[in-house]
């Protein structure tokens, strides 16, 4: 088979080039106007009027077709296929259950629209590959809705991990826990429920970013606790990097206690964090420790000193305990640059700039999520 002559890269700038307007708003067509479509996007490309403008709704519900009709002003439809023939749509945002992501995500790339597609991308990493093989052959680029990548907590978090002042971080701990007796759609596995792929892809997304590392293992539990559908409530994940570091992710509808959002571990200090309060304890770096060997002898004999009482008590030898000054401080989330899904995609499509979050990157947190599942009773099929 001969070689394209340019790159897909390429070809798809220039038919970007093509399909921007610069200056106009991105005519946008919403399917499903459920709680992610009606609740979460329609608000949110309404605070943006200078960059999008919904043109067109689609949902199987005539009483929301009406409400999507009064609230825009758009054209409805009940299929999706009819929207994605209107010629005016140029990005279309899929928000529809998580079963249907992929069919109907190929349906408007296979039509050469841009597509903004819910998390999770797919229903397993079969589909995610497949999903990503024609998104990189369409005219269209596709987008997946990981928008807690811009969380003010996650990004703070990052930001502190980056500064170096823990030093090395060796253990991560990412914790989402309620206690919920929840029976919608999302508790049922034929319509893609379950923790897995609700909070799941935001989760492990955030925790392959602070991987640092390509996973090289990956440890899973699911259980059903108080939910009442057929899918997992409670996930327990184990991620390592090649690295070394460990990630720790914890996702429940069955507990009745919670913990920290997020508890780092580094060589140098700790940091633990809620949802409005982040602390941080570290060695202060104007005290240079004196450097230390081991010593195999008994404390108290042969003229070494025995050790104090607090230290027995601890289980170890701190002979540097007097000089180390620790600093501790606890201060509010806050993130200076604020950043937004919706914008970079408007960068992306109307600027042409690169959108920072990669259909490789989606992938992979639906590899996790087929790894997790593999090992589960509650995913193995019947014989």
């Amino acid at each position: 088979m001969a070689k394209k002559s340019t790159s897909s890269k390429t070809t798809k700038g220039e038919r970007a080039a093509k399909r921007s307007r610069a200056g106009k708003p991105i005519r946008v067509g919403i399917v499903g106007l459920g709680r992610a479509g009606w609740y979460m996007h329609c608000p949110e490309l309404e605070r943006r009027p200078h960059k999008y403008a919904v043109v067109a709704a689609c949902d199987t519900v005539p009483l929301r077709r009406q409400k999507a009709a009064e609230r825009f002003g758009c054209k409805t439809y009940g299929r999706i296929d009819q929207l994605v023939a209107d010629q005016n749509v140029e990005l279309v945002d899929i928000a529809t259950r998580s079963c249907d992501h992929f069919d109907h995500a190929a349906l408007a790339l296979r039509a050469g629209k841009c597509v903004l597609l819910e998390k999770p991308m797919a229903v397993d990493y079969d589909q995610a590959k497949r999903l990503r093989s024609l998104a990189r052959r369409s005219p269209g680029e596709l987008y997946i809705h990981h928008n807690r990548r811009y969380e003010p907590g996650f990004m703070h978090v990052r930001r502190i991990i980056d500064s170096g002042i823990l030093g090395e971080v060796y253990e991560i701990k990412l914790r989402r826990l309620d206690y919920q007796f929840r029976g919608d759609w999302q508790t049922l596995k034929r319509f893609g429920g379950g923790q897995l792929l609700n909070w799941g892809p935001h989760i492990i997304d955030h925790a392959l970013r602070m991987l640092d590392s390509p996973c090289k293992n990956i440890w899973a539990d699911l259980k059903r606790i108080a939910a009442v559908g057929d899918a997992e409530d409670h996930v327990r994940i184990i991620l390592t990097g090649r690295n070394g570091r460990v990630v720790d992710l914890e996702i429940s509808g069955g507990a009745a206690l919670g913990e920290p959002t997020y508890h780092i571990f580094a060589a140098k200090g700790a940091l633990s964090a809620g949802d409005d309060y982040i602390t941080v304890k570290y060695l202060d770096p104007a005290v240079k420790l004196k450097r230390l060997t081991a010593d195999p002898a008994t404390p108290g004999v042969a003229g070494h000193p025995p050790m104090p009482n607090h230290v027995l008590v601890q289980g170890g030898r701190a002979p540097n305990s007097d000089e180390v000054k620790w600093i501790e401080e606890t201060f509010p989330i806050d993130t200076p640059v604020r950043c937004d899904l919706w914008d970079e995609v408007h960068s992306a499509i109307r600027c042409g700039k690169t959108f920072p979050i990669t259909l490789d990157e989606s992938v992979e947190v639906m590899r996790v999520i087929s790894a997790a599942r593999a090992g589960s009773k509650l995913y193995r099929r019947r014989r």
